[in-house]
C-alpha cells in the first residue's frame, strides 16, 4: 500500500478506529496500541477495497480482532480502572455525559462494541452485524439488553444524587 493512501486512511478513519478500540478495551493506552496494530496490518496486507464503507468495515473488524488478541495475550493480567474514561471525555462535556460514558464502559464486553458501532459510529444493525460477524437478531438483542442495563445504571445514579 502506498504511504499517501495509508496516511489518508488514518486521517479518515483513525479516530473512529480509536474510539471503537477504546470502547472495547476501556483503556487509552490499549486503544492506542490496538489502533496502531490495526493500521500496521492495513499497510502490511494492502487489501483492495470495494469502497470506503468496505474499508471502514475492514478496519473495524481488524480493530476488534486486535483487541481480542490483546485480551488473550499472556501478559495481560490486570484490569484498568474505569475512572480513566473520564479523562477521555472532552473537557466541555458535562457531568451527565461523563456518567453516560462510564455506564457504557461498564457494560459487559459483549455489549460495548454493538453499542459503540450503532450509537457512536452511526452504523445500521446490518452493518454492525457484518462487522461483528453476528446475526442481526443478536445485535438487536444486545442493543436492547444494553439499553436496559444503561437505564438501570443511570437511574440508580439519579437516586443517589
Amino acid at each position: 500500500m502506498e504511504r499517501a493512501e495509508a496516511e489518508r486512511l488514518v486521517r479518515l478513519h483513525g479516530q473512529a478506529v480509536y474510539r471503537l478500540a477504546y470502547a472495547r478495551t476501556g483503556s487509552r493506552e490499549d486503544a492506542e496500541d490496538v489502533t496502531q496494530e490495526t493500521f500496521l496490518r492495513l499497510v502490511r496486507t494492502g487489501p483492495e477495497f470495494q469502497d470506503e464503507e468496505h474499508c471502514r468495515a475492514w478496519l473495524f473488524r481488524v480493530a476488534l480482532n486486535c483487541a481480542g488478541d490483546l485480551f488473550r495475550s499472556a501478559w495481560r493480567r490486570r484490569k484498568r480502572p474505569l475512572e480513566e474514561a473520564e479523562q477521555v471525555a472532552a473537557p466541555e462535556e458535562d457531568e451527565q455525559a461523563g456518567e453516560v460514558l462510564r455506564a457504557v464502559l461498564s457494560l459487559p464486553e459483549s455489549y460495548r462494541a454493538p453499542v459503540h458501532l450503532f450509537y457512536y459510529e452511526g452504523m445500521s444493525i446490518a452493518e454492525v452485524a457484518s462487522v461483528l460477524k453476528m446475526r442481526e437478531g443478536t445485535v438487536r438483542t444486545r442493543l436492547v439488553r444494553a439499553r436496559t442495563m444503561l437505564r438501570e445504571q443511570l437511574k440508580g445514579g439519579e437516586e443517589r444524587a
